[in-house]
């Protein structure tokens, strides 16, 4: 998402992507909050965001939560009027415990049982 940003920016195109993210019945977005967005991409996120937000589903996957999105997009009221977005037509789901993946490694023995930081 960031790496189509930036050549958007790059091109003057990003009109263009705000619009192509903005078509599809339903937009996934997986990790948000894996690597902070830049200020640019923030921004365009929260201009989709808000073009769909009436309009169109999405489905948003975050290991961050809500309160962290603000470090996330680097700004805390930008992070506040996406989440009024994203959460006024919304249903969350808030899966605890743990990753399923490291669960599967650690049966087969081929994961240590606790990871160090």
């Amino acid at each position: 998402m960031v790496s189509e940003c930036r050549k958007a920016e790059f091109k003057g195109t990003i009109h263009r992507l705000v619009n192509k993210w903005s078509r599809p019945n339903l937009l996934i977005i997986d990790e948000v909050g894996y690597f902070p967005f830049d200020e640019r991409t923030a921004n365009i996120f929260f201009q989709v965001v808000s073009k769909r937000y009436e309009n169109g589903a999405m489905i948003l996957t975050s290991n961050k939560s809500f309160m962290e999105w603000g470090k996330v997009f680097g700004d805390d009221v930008l992070a506040t009027a996406i989440l009024d977005r994203i959460l006024r037509h919304s249903i969350t789901f808030n899966i605890k415990g743990e990753s399923y993946r490291l669960k599967e490694k650690k049966k087969a023995g081929v994961f240590p049982t606790k990871l160090t930081e």
